[in-house]
């Protein structure tokens, strides 16, 4: 349940700041029009959701990503989130 929760946060998160990043959080439906280009991964010990999601949309942008899609997040203590990037 801990997993749902931080996805859904960081994709609300994401949808509300995405004028402040080059990279777009998507889902997977806008995900399948797109060319993937690798994944990156964020951790650490603690940090909001919105942090976190900030981490991703600036290692997807200084890959060059037009777009990423978070595949995994959890949060228990550690924060660790992985996200596949797309051209």
């Amino acid at each position: 349940m801990n997993v749902k929760t931080t996805i859904a946060t960081l994709s609300v998160l994401s949808a509300l700041s995405f004028g402040a990043f080059a990279a777009d959080s998507i889902n997977a439906e806008q995900a399948k029009n797109l060319q993937p280009m690798g994944s990156i991964s964020v951790s650490g010990v603690s940090a909001a959701p919105m942090d976190i999601n900030a981490q991703l949309n600036q290692k997807a942008d200084a890959q060059g990503a037009s777009a990423y899609r978070v595949v995994e997040a959890y949060n228990n203590g550690h924060y660790h989130a992985t996200a596949e990037l797309y051209k």
